[in-house]
């Protein structure tokens, strides 16, 4: 009885383990990632409008079809991003993911307090061969350091209605996501 009980639990617990790993591994090993699917339909360093979601084909799964969706695929290998994203009149977000789909920013229209949202993206390297000014503070400029060279920037305008879908997509289409070739502006 003793052998049995403990053969079910070392089951058990050897499951739990298995379906653990399988889990985690999953995202590094599929072939069919946000990245790798964007990839033939945008291009990179570029905002690209996505199209609105349909049942049979969308490019990203469970998208909302009451949000207008851009991306911009960057690379910093060139050098540091400037984004640069209007705010449309119900809401905007901007999401940053590394090339394994790992999330390490976000930002909103309520939490940037301007008319438009704009920051710097750079590695952390690009970030400590800035020249450093006193006069400058966290208010002045946003940099976001990313914690790889390659991944996406979702940019999200809400439309509250349907007729309201082409001021959100119109919104996005201004965005900018351009490689920096000057030096970075000290101050505002």
């Amino acid at each position: 009885m003793i052998r049995l009980l403990f053969t079910i639990i070392a089951g058990l617990l050897l499951g739990a383990i298995v379906h653990l790993v399988s889990v985690l591994a999953l995202p590094r090993i599929a072939s069919q990632d946000a990245y790798s699917r964007l990839a033939p339909i945008t291009k990179l360093n570029t905002v690209t409008p996505l199209p609105l979601p349909d049942p049979s084909a969308a490019p990203l799964p469970f998208m909302d079809p009451a949000f207008a969706v851009a991306i911009c695929r960057y690379d910093l290998s060139g050098g540091p991003i400037k984004l640069t994203v209007p705010v449309s009149q119900a809401y905007t977000s901007v999401s940053f993911y590394t090339r394994n789909e790992l999330a390490y920013y976000a930002i909103n229209d309520r939490s940037a307090g301007r008319k438009v949202i704009e920051l710097d993206l750079m590695t952390e390297a690009q970030h400590a061969a800035l020249p450093e000014d006193e006069d400058v503070t966290a208010a002045d400029r946003l940099i976001i350091d990313s914690p790889s060279a390659a991944g996406l920037i979702v940019m999200k305008a809400l439309a509250p209605e349907p007729g309201l879908m082409p001021q959100a997509q119109a919104t996005l289409a201004a965005s900018s996501c351009k490689v920096q070739t000057e030096p970075t502006p000290t101050k505002r």
